[in-house]
């Protein structure tokens, strides 16, 4: 019994290497890419995928893999997926209002995963789209979500180096610091060449009970001056989501938030 569970975890982290290979640009992949990206020998690729087709996790595609819609099923139980679900309408609202892209995200330890992205064809390019993880101070929603963490300590946790995205992505602490105390004390989080060169963003976040949930964000071509009814739309967005998300507490969903202070 020993060995089964000294070998589980190594076992665990082979599989998510291996689902990590898939990607948005790599939605369909063939074994020999698999292993590949993976890294992992050619015979425990063959293996785990045998297992993950058993369960559903993974799916055959013509000649290649593709995720598979059990993990999609897995994915939509979380309380994220219940804050984008609360969310949508009102992100749809926004982006057809102002045009702009519109994206959702939550915070994971010092990074940003996107939940949502609504966008024109003509949108300047990015790759944050949904699925997509960041470095939070690298842009504007990643400050907006930093920003109500404990900041008296953050300082101590932050990555040392932090990311570097472009020569104007924010690596200093007291710089970084600095901004997230203004974004607390209500301005919004911007920021402008950080994460991609040519493209400007500005985030608000979504609070419930003092913490930030998830944060929405605007963005533009760098060097563009918006309407300040924008920086209104964006505001009063993320109040409405907050509503919803308050509202959904007597609805039997009190455990998913933090306890009120």
């Amino acid at each position: 019994m020993g060995n089964v569970v000294d070998q589980a975890p190594s076992i665990l982290s082979k599989a998510f290497d291996l689902l990590r290979a898939f990607n948005t640009q790599e939605r369909v992949m063939s074994f020999t890419e698999l292993v590949k990206v993976s890294g992992l020998p050619k015979s425990t690729v063959h293996r785990l995928l045998a297992r993950l087709v058993e369960l559903g996790v993974i799916e055959h595609h013509r000649s290649g893999y593709k995720i598979g819609l059990e993990l999609f099923q897995l994915g939509a139980t979380t309380p994220a997926a219940s804050m984008r679900d609360a969310a949508m309408p009102l992100l749809a609202g926004l982006h057809r209002r102002l045009g702009l892209t519109v994206r959702l995200a939550v915070l994971r330890q010092f990074n940003v995963v996107y939940l949502e992205k609504l966008s024109r064809h003509s949108a300047p390019f990015s790759v944050s789209g949904v699925g997509s993880i960041l470095p939070a101070n690298c842009t504007a929603i990643g400050k907006a979500l930093l920003a109500y963490e404990d900041l008296d300590d953050l300082e101590a946790f932050l990555p040392n180096p932090m990311t570097m995205m472009t020569p104007q992505s924010i690596t200093d602490a007291g710089t970084l610091l600095s901004q997230l105390r203004e974004i607390r004390a209500g301005a919004l989080a911007r920021e402008s060449n950080e994460a991609f060169p040519g493209l400007a963003c500005m985030a608000s976040p979504i609070v419930v009970r003092g913490f930030a949930m998830g944060a929405v964000s605007l963005s533009y071509r760098a060097g563009v001056r918006l309407d300040p009814a924008a920086d209104t739309e964006l505001r009063e967005t993320t109040a409405r989501i907050s509503k919803e998300i308050r509202a959904g507490l007597a609805g039997g969903r009190a455990a998913w938030f933090p306890r009120e202070a």
